[in-house]
Parts: structure tokens; C-alpha cells; sequence
């Protein structure tokens, strides 16, 4: 979670680490560190005071290391596209910073939730307050965030949540028709946990496993997701799940409780759609072949946009729910 890094990149950008000794993850119900480091770009030069600061929210099972990591030798990471774009002036040069909101069971969901922690408060009061001070960036009318996939629904999340602090946002195939999207995986997820003799066996053995599939990701996702949707600290597990391990039965009542965090329904509080109006720029975006079904989400969604007069930019693009880092420039673009 915590560790130092220090690359110059195109134009003399410079990817590094930012630390941040959390308060409200102190005692956190995982036991994860408070202590983390946030990747950071910065543009060229020294005084960043009339820059803004653009959040970026990674999806699940995304971490700090994983941004600054290389995946390709022929390819470019997420910060070096964004170095490249800002030496070119295809974006405007901003100060970036990827919130370090892992959890040992993948993720966040960026919500404050008694079974994995406070991680709203923690990006929200926390990490944007303590960069914006040191980097003398950002600001009331000059932050942005922008996500993908999990990190897409945090962006919407984030912003319906709390109105007027971001003045743009982007959601890059953002979680969201959680009726359709996460029904698809709770048969995988079933499937896993039966394979491995149980939920709490399929915990244990997570760290050591050897092959990690699609199976044992829907396992584990189904599992992060109850944390944060559905925590119950009377529950053996300390969560409750929407289907019965057993039998593969439904329970309505607790995906219920998944629902009222969905934009769909969100969207449906007016103070939450009206925390939409307020901003300068809202983009969205899904692939046409999204593997999780999120461009059907985000087709509803847009319905629900029109049918409230709020204006957003809204794209399909071919292809799917992975190779898709180009999308960050495309956002950015209209949004800085």
C-alpha cells in the first residue's frame, strides 16, 4: 500500500507517490492500511496554482502499484497516455491523482460502508483536501473526476453524493443496471464458491491461489460488493449476500439494499439529479460489446438524463469492457 516512486515521463511530466496517513480508515473492518501512497502526475513545472486536479478512480481490482506498473512493452500506461497528451495539447495540462481505495477483497466501491470503510470520507475529506494543500492545485470550480468501470460508478456515486464539489465528471463504462450487470455473475460466483468448498474457504485460499479465472473473479466481486452494499455486522460473514450459496435462490430484500446504490435509481432522488445539473461537463461512455452489459445501463441512463433535463456528452464505442485506456483522453478532452 505504501511505497515511493519517481519517473519523468513525456514533456517532463512526473509520475510519482503521494502519502496519506488516513484517519477514517483507522481500525478499518478488513484491518487494511491506513497508510497509502496516491499516484500522482504532475505537468511540467513548478507552480501548479491555477491547474486543476482531476481525480482518477481505477475499477475494481485496480491498486496504486498497478498504475505506475507497465502492463506492455508496446503500449502505453494510463499516465504516460496522459503525459503524451498533454505534451501534444490534445488535453490541458491538470494535476492527476489516483485515490488509493483497494481493500484485500479487491475494492472499494469508493462508499463509505461499515464492512469495508470509510472510503468516500477518505477521498472527499482526505486525500483531495491533503493535495490540493501540498500541490497548491484544484480547488472549489477546479477539480474533476473521472473512472472506469467501478471506478466509473464511484465518479457518479461521488458526485451525486456531494453536490457541487467536482465540477465534471466522467464515468468510462460505469457500474450501473445493477439488475442486469451483476445478475450475470452471481451464477459464476456460485459456481466458485461451491468449487471451493465454501465462501469463508474460498477467502482463505484467495491469497494462494495459482490460476485466478473469470469464475473465481465473479466470486470474489460478488463477495467485495456485499461488503459495501450490503454489510451486516450481525452476519457471520459480516455481509449479507442477494443469493442463498446453497441454492442459488434470490434474495430480493438484500439486492434491494444493492439497488439503492445503482445511478438508475439514484438518479431518481432529485437532489441526486440535481447535483448532476449543477455540473459544467458530465461524460459517459460504454463499448458497444461491454462484457458486464453496461451499455444497456448506460442507455437507460441516458433516458433518465433526457427525461430530467440534464445534459450530457454520451458515447458507445466498439468494442468491449478491457483495452479501453484510449478512453481517458477522450473524456478529458471535453471535460479540462
Amino acid at each position: 500500500m505504501q511505497f515511493q516512486y519517481h519517473r519523468i515521463l513525456a514533456g517532463d511530466a512526473v509520475l510519482t507517490t503521494f502519502d496519506v496517513d488516513s484517519v477514517v480508515l483507522q481500525g478499518n473492518p478488513l484491518d487494511d492500511p491506513a497508510l497509502r501512497s496516491q499516484p500522482m502526475l504532475l505537468p511540467q513545472g513548478e507552480d501548479f496554482s491555477s491547474l486543476p486536479l482531476v481525480v482518477m478512480l481505477s475499477g475494481y481490482t485496480g491498486f496504486n502499484h498497478k498504475v505506475v506498473n507497465k502492463s506492455s512493452m508496446w503500449q502505453p500506461s494510463v499516465p504516460e497516455r496522459l503525459a503524451l497528451a498533454m505534451q501534444s495539447g490534445e488535453i490541458k495540462p491538470a494535476v492527476f491523482v489516483w485515490p488509493a481505495c483497494e481493500t484485500k477483497l479487491g475494492g472499494s466501491q469508493y462508499v463509505n460502508s461499515s464492512g469495508t470503510g470509510n472510503y468516500q470520507d477518505y477521498v472527499i475529506n482526505e486525500v483531495i483536501p491533503a493535495v490540493e494543500k501540498h500541490y497548491n492545485c484544484g480547488g472549489e470550480d477546479n477539480r474533476v473526476v473521472v473512472g472506469k468501470s467501478s471506478g466509473g460508478f464511484g465518479a457518479l456515486s461521488l458526485t451525486m453524493r456531494n453536490p457541487g464539489f467536482f465540477r465534471a465528471t466522467a464515468s468510462h463504462a460505469g457500474d450501473m443496471g445493477f439488475d442486469m450487470s451483476h445478475f450475470r455473475g452471481f451464477a459464476d460466483a456460485l459456481t466458485c464458491w461451491s468449487k471451493y468448498g465454501g465462501i469463508e474457504c474460498f477467502i482463505q485460499q484467495l491469497p494462494g491461489l495459482s490460476k485466478f479465472g473469470f469464475t473465481e473473479h465473479a466470486g470474489i466481486e460478488a463477495i467485495a460488493m456485499a461488503t459495501c452494499y450490503s454489510p451486516n455486522a450481525e452476519s457471520e460473514l459480516g455481509f449479507d449476500l442477494p443469493v442463498v450459496p446453497e441454492t442459488g435462490e434470490i434474495r430480493h430484500d438484500i439486492f434491494d439494499k444493492w439497488l439503492s446504490y445503482d445511478p438508475l435509481r439514484m438518479l431518481d432522488e432529485e437532489n441526486n439529479a440535481d447535483a448532476l445539473r449543477q455540473l459544467d461537463h458530465l461524460f459517459l461512455d460504454a463499448g458497444e460489446t461491454d462484457e458486464f452489459a453496461l451499455q444497456w445501463g448506460l442507455r437507460r441512463f441516458h433516458e433518465k438524463l433526457k427525461a430530467q433535463n440534464i445534459d450530457a456528452h454520451v458515447e458507445y464505442f466498439k468494442g468491449g469492457h478491457f483495452a479501453m485506456d484510449d478512453r481517458w483522453q477522450q473524456s478529458l478532452k471535453v471535460i479540462l
